[in-house]
């Protein structure tokens, strides 16, 4: 046992000046939401070989929480397929991971709290990797993907990691293009999401969009009328649903605390040098 453990400590919502969520847009009006786009946006520096901007290249190990990149998501929800608020209190941080809950807690009209992170800034080609633990259960989904919609001002792209954690063998691949999607898959981990941290990671490049779990290849996309083209924000969310029973599961209520574990997140744009030892980046191109 570690006899000086990190302090598990709750993350605050940044003040309202850099809130780019959907809700706060709704809240300020059509002024507010062109303020907010300014304030939160990407920083427009072309990467090579880049035909959109991004953000430059990171790495998080959540040694600590970086409030300049991170948005918590708090006091909302996505609408009524979801059954529970997204809680600040809900997004933890210890020994260098970090924990989105989902837990049996009134908060406005839902029954349960959850927890969901996104940057504020946008990001282009490259590769995209995170290190994840989920729990089991069913009704729930564990994500790790990169959106950008509306409440942005943009269309909706999107690319997603997404672990319906009733089967916990598994993840779903998906991506959006101008809001249509039908390009999921299933893929197989290895030993299952909630035995111990996997590595998924997503290659998006001009011409292609390829994932892989642990390193290995397990899906594809060439088509041009299928691949992104907008720059998006990184997220990682942990809710469920009661209604959407056919995709997620029949909720049932876990009787205790649930978690989705984020031990490592990074990015590394197009032609820019891989930043750890084991990044895919530094093999793959």
């Amino acid at each position: 046992m570690n006899s000086n453990p990190k302090p598990t400590t709750a993350i605050d919502a940044p003040p309202l000046a850099y809130r780019t969520g959907q809700a706060a847009r709704r809240r300020l009006g059509s002024l507010g939401a062109l303020l907010l786009a300014a304030l939160g946006g990407f920083l427009a520096t072309p990467s090579y070989a880049q035909d959109i901007p991004t953000s430059p290249s990171f790495v998080d190990d959540f040694k600590s929480f970086d409030r300049t990149r991170w948005y918590v998501s708090d006091g909302w929800n996505n609408g009524s397929h979801q059954n529970c608020t997204w809680s600040k209190s809900m997004v933890d941080l210890s020994n260098g991971v970090l924990s989105l809950g989902f837990e049996k807690q009134t908060l406005k009209d839902r029954d349960y709290v959850c927890g969901e992170i996104q940057t504020k800034q946008r990001f282009g080609y490259g590769t995209y990797e995170a290190r994840l633990k989920t729990d089991t259960g069913s009704g729930l989904n564990a994500a790790f993907f990169t959106y950008i919609g509306p409440s942005d001002k943009q269309p909706w792209d999107e690319i997603d990691f997404e672990v319906l954690t009733k089967d916990t063998a598994k993840v779903q691949v998906n991506a959006y293009i101008a809001g249509k999607g039908k390009n999921e898959k299933l893929v197989d981990v290895p030993g299952g999401t909630e035995k111990a941290f996997n590595d998924y990671a997503f290659v998006w490049q001009k011409d292609s969009l390829r994932w892989y779990v642990n390193g290995q290849l397990v899906n594809t996309i060439t088509d041009p009328a299928k691949l992104p083209s907008h720059a998006q924000k990184i997220f990682f969310s942990f809710w469920g649903s009661d209604t959407m029973k056919g995709w997620m599961g029949a909720f049932a209520d876990p009787g205790r605390k649930l978690s989705l574990q984020v031990e490592r997140v990074a990015f590394t744009a197009l032609g820019e040098p891989c930043q750890f030892p084991e990044s895919l980046a530094c093999s793959v191109k």
